[in-house]
């Protein structure tokens, strides 16, 4: 079965939008980031079986001991990110499910992320597509040595706990 990039009953746009409403409640004000969280259909980046809690405000296993951040930490961390300026080169550390991901490739010019998980990244890779997200470059590798060949970057984003 295809997955509606739209979504229906729990993943409707009724439901993006309580969770937009629920995110300005908790203090997100940038309008670029809601926006742009409103039309992201974050229930592609989780399992069929987690799609009816997509757009509740938690984090969802992803597999692999990962999660998905919980929308207000993705909202947050992108809000800070744009905040001072408008970076046009980031650098993603744990591309993860890749709605992060999605999230930073409509508000910048190019992304690079890293992801030392390779089932994860070509999974993101495969929805980004779908998505026709395109200005992101994936690598496969320990985030802690950073992407020097693509460096500088006008940001980073370190959406993963650092590991041993």
């Amino acid at each position: 079965m295809i997955r509606s990039k739209q979504g229906i009953g729990m993943t409707s746009r009724r439901t993006r939008d309580r969770m937009i409403s629920r995110l300005r409640s908790q203090g997100i004000a940038d309008t670029r980031v809601l926006s742009v969280m409103t039309e992201t259909p974050r229930h592609l980046f989780v399992d069929e079986a987690l799609e009816s809690r997509a757009y509740e405000d938690t984090a969802l296993p992803i597999g692999h001991n990962q999660t998905i951040s919980q929308p207000y930490i993705v909202a947050r961390m992108t809000e800070l990110l744009l905040e001072k300026i408008q970076p046009q080169k980031v650098l993603e550390i744990g591309t993860g499910c890749g709605y992060q991901t999605a999230i930073l490739a409509q508000l910048v010019k190019q992304v690079y992320s890293v992801e030392r998980i390779a089932p994860l990244m070509k999974k993101a890779r495969d929805v980004l597509w779908d998505l026709n997200l395109k200005t992101v470059g994936f690598k496969h590798a320990d985030g802690h040595l950073g992407w020097p060949e693509h460096a500088p970057f006008d940001g980073i984003l370190a959406a993963a706990a650092p590991g041993n």
